[in-house]
């Protein structure tokens, strides 16, 4: 007797078979499509901050002092922190009620418009005072979208992650960071390499013209998306309950949610402050007060940002071992031993030894903070308010962050150039960061997929 033919697994939304294999294909596109959609936002945030130390001042803000010029780009760079919280309101509320896709493809059209639209803007030698308003108008429109990006772009990674590998999968949209670092700063490396008049002439809107194709590719990746597995089952919850209204996530959140609310926005203070030695006060400090050459600083933000790719990775199968808490924890430590020596080697003027310390602080500090975050805040939230939560708790803290590359520069002008207090201050928050870390719970044992009553029940615990 011949024995029937066994069943066709279940098609996925994609129309992958239900297999094994498949939902690892699927993990795979998914993290893939994280990680091209995340670097090509942050190239377009990252050369905005690049701009602002090296040409922006002169170009938008002119006067006798290049440094006040920096001052005044960087205020401007701080204008898309404080949209980034509403942002993160905005997206966040769409990601957890319509969808993770169709927030992320929002939220990457407006980066790109945006930064494409800087590379043409006229400057104040132009059209005068409507160039920095113009300036600044494309600013905000950048903050609103990156306050959406990043914790779509997490989710779609670590929703679809397999078993046991939500930390490596995780790395995937901060692997998606460092490229658009690397991006940035190698495209500015090469502008900072042609004569000063063809550099301020046409020059510097070279990398803002280049995000159209970018966005292009980014876009195409991001439309071919599928909603995630516990946002579906989120979704089969409600309507299966329509007859119970449900609250707004924020509501949600701030309500059921605070304590680990606040312990990640602790935490992501201290790694972001650590973060921005490396992005734009290193630089501004490196070619202000002392003789390091710009290219060269430039170029070991790139070496620093390579190796990054290498260190979140491994962040991320360390935290699937071992715990996210410690993962963490480690990296503030490095910090709080290496913010110090950090100035002082650019102030011995050796460029071997500023490419260590950049290298050292990115991989060794940044680099596991960093890393182990998009499992650790996803882990801290139930589904149906995740994208809210930890878009609130990465982008809440930019209100203060915002302000911090102006301030630092105030700082170096108020003291003549001495980095100690701009340390201190940076030190205090990675302290911040690794008591945070401390009172978490460790989140890599969790069931993601979990009602969000145990979610809330863990929450207040």
């Amino acid at each position: 007797m011949v024995s029937p033919p066994e069943p066709t697994p279940p098609p996925t939304p994609d129309g992958a078979t239900g297999t094994e294999p498949g939902r690892r294909g699927l993990a795979r596109r998914a993290a893939f499509a994280s990680l091209v959609g995340t670097a090509v936002e942050w190239y377009d945030y990252f050369i905005f901050g690049t701009a602002s130390a090296l040409v922006f001042g002169r170009l938008f803000f002119p006067g006798d002092d290049p440094l006040l010029g920096t001052l005044s780009a960087f205020a401007v760079f701080g204008v898309g922190f404080f949209a980034r919280p509403v942002g993160g309101i905005v997206f966040g509320h769409l990601g957890d009620r319509i969808g993770r896709k169709a927030a992320l493809v929002t939220t990457l059209l407006m980066m790109g418009t945006a930064t494409f639209l800087i590379g043409l803007l006229p400057t104040t030698a132009m059209i005068g005072i409507w160039a920095p308003v113009l300036l600044v108008l494309c600013r905000l429109v950048q903050g609103l979208g990156v306050g959406g990006e990043w914790g779509g772009a997490s989710l779609v990674a670590v929703e679809f992650a397999p078993p046991g590998k939500r930390g490596l999968y995780g790395t995937f949209p901060q692997i998606g960071n460092a490229v658009g670092l690397v991006l940035s700063t190698a495209i500015f490396a090469w502008v900072s390499t042609l004569p000063e008049e063809q550099l301020m002439s046409w020059g510097w809107r070279v990398p803002f013209l280049l995000s159209g194709v970018l966005i292009a590719l980014g876009m195409f990746i991001r439309l071919k998306l599928t909603e995630t597995p516990s946002f579906q089952a989120a979704q089969r919850s409600l309507e299966q309950d329509s007859a119970k209204a449900e609250p707004l996530p924020l509501g949600q959140v701030l309500r059921s949610f605070r304590r680990p609310l606040l312990l990640a926005m602790g935490m992501r203070l201290g790694e972001v402050f650590a973060g921005y030695l490396i992005l734009t006060i290193g630089l501004a400090y490196a070619t202000n007060y002392t003789d390091l050459p710009e290219t060269e600083v430039l170029l070991a933000g790139t070496v620093a940002a390579v190796l990054a790719l290498f260190g979140y990775a491994a962040s991320g199968l360390a935290a699937d071992r071992w715990g996210r808490r410690s993962v963490f924890a480690f990296g503030a430590v490095a910090g709080l031993v290496l913010v110090f020596p950090f100035f002082w080697a650019l102030d011995t003027g050796s460029v071997a030894l500023m490419y260590v310390v950049y290298v050292g602080f990115y991989v060794l500090s940044v680099g596991p903070m960093y890393g182990v975050e998009p499992a650790f805040f996803a882990e801290l939230f139930g589904t149906k308010v995740r994208y809210t939560g930890i878009s609130l708790a990465a982008q809440l803290p930019g209100i203060l962050i915002g302000v911090w590359p102006a301030a630092s520069t105030a700082l170096l002008i108020a003291t003549g150039g001495d980095p100690w207090p701009v340390a201190a201050i940076t030190g205090g928050f990675v302290l911040i960061a690794l008591i945070c870390a401390w009172l978490a719970p460790e989140t890599k044992d969790r069931d993601l997929d979990a009602p969000d009553t145990e979610h809330r029940a863990a929450a207040r615990g």
